[in-house]
């Protein structure tokens, strides 16, 4: 008895000189300080996509206690706008928030991991993404670009852009010189269209130069701060080939293997909270965002039934082609796995 009272005192005394013989707890001990950053391919003034990225700094903080931060930077600060999946592959930043369907050059089924024309909305994506094949799909084909993707934000459907002339017939798309997603140029070239990619940013003065015809990029909400309409009256519906955009982290492989795993937790859970807060951001803006637009002059059209029976058959057509060139392609056809859960749920109704 008396050896242990001597070694408790002596324990006790110790941690009140100093406490430096203390063990201290095993959480801390495995918990270093890792600082990140974190390039993203939109700008800060597009502030509801754009605070995918701050949102996830914010949380992994919170988690770490401070001890795991990510520093965010917006488009073309650091990174260039549509090098934010080069730059996190190569290592010159150990994370990004881009949209996927941005590489569709480098490969057309990293689009999978965005939106593709006709495809699924934001509940149906994330039903994909999170209880069916979708991420482990999708992670199989960043695994070759040294990445570790999240999903990390939804904006739900968008809209179909501002023209300055009308749309009222599939005639009126030739020539059209439009900034539109890669994919969706894609399809839209089949019908004489002329596509154009361009960063978030650089789309105002392009539509008011008339170096462009026409351009999409997300919403109301966006598309009225970045101010589309002052240039561009036609305003059209609906975005066909954005049933709802999905925004990813991009995480360095190599980084992320570093990381303890309980940071590898937070991260995760930080892109879940993230993924939420954007989209309820967007149905909580974009109805009173789109009454704005309409009293400063805005014309809501939708597209007329012929050009969009033309888009879907142009879609169907180029689908069926990159599946027979890429098995690759072929296997990650989200529409074919929501076919068949939509059957399921019909036949157990």
């Amino acid at each position: 008895m008396h050896r242990r009272s001597f070694l408790t005192k002596a324990t006790v005394g110790a941690a009140a000189a100093g406490g430096t013989t203390l063990a201290a707890p095993v959480f801390a001990q495995d918990s270093p300080t890792v600082t990140w950053r974190l390039a993203s391919s939109f700008p800060r003034s597009a502030d509801a996509i754009y605070s995918g990225g701050e949102a996830v700094a914010k949380y992994v903080s919170e988690a770490t206690g401070g001890k795991f931060t990510i520093r965010a930077f917006p488009a073309g600060e650091i990174v260039p706008a549509l090098q934010v999946l080069d730059s996190v592959q190569n290592g010159t930043i150990e994370c990004g928030h881009s949209a996927s369907y941005y590489y569709y050059g480098k490969d057309p089924t990293l689009s999978f991991d965005a939106a593709v024309p006709f495809g699924l909305n934001t509940r149906q994506m994330n039903a994909w993404m999170r209880h069916g094949d979708g991420l482990k799909l999708l992670r199989e084909v960043f695994k070759k670009y040294n990445v570790v993707n999240f999903p990390c934000g939804y904006t739900g459907t968008q809209m179909g852009g501002w023209f300055r002339k009308e749309i009222k017939s599939v005639e009126d798309l030739k020539g059209l010189k439009f900034r539109v997603s890669a994919f969706a140029g894609a399809v839209l070239s089949r019908l004489g269209v002329v596509p154009q990619q361009i960063a978030g940013g650089d789309i105002y003065p392009a539509l008011e130069k008339g170096t462009i015809d026409a351009a999409e990029w997300i919403g109301p909400y966006d598309d009225e701060k970045l101010g589309f309409h002052k240039v561009a009256k036609n305003y059209y519906y609906p975005g066909w080939w954005e049933g709802t955009l999905q925004v990813s982290l991009y995480v360095n492989q190599d980084a992320y293997n570093k990381l303890p795993k309980h940071y590898q937790a937070a991260l995760d859970q930080a892109c879940a909270a993230a993924t939420n807060d954007m989209i309820a951001k967007y149905d909580a803006e974009n109805p009173a965002a789109l009454r704005r637009l309409v009293s400063q002059g805005a014309q809501l059209r939708a597209f007329p039934k012929p050009v969009m029976d033309a888009c879907y058959a142009e879609a169907n057509k180029l689908y069926a082609e990159m599946s027979a060139k890429s098995p690759e392609f072929k296997k990650r056809s989200m529409t074919a796995w929501w076919r068949s859960a939509a059957t399921s749920c019909r036949g157990s109704a």
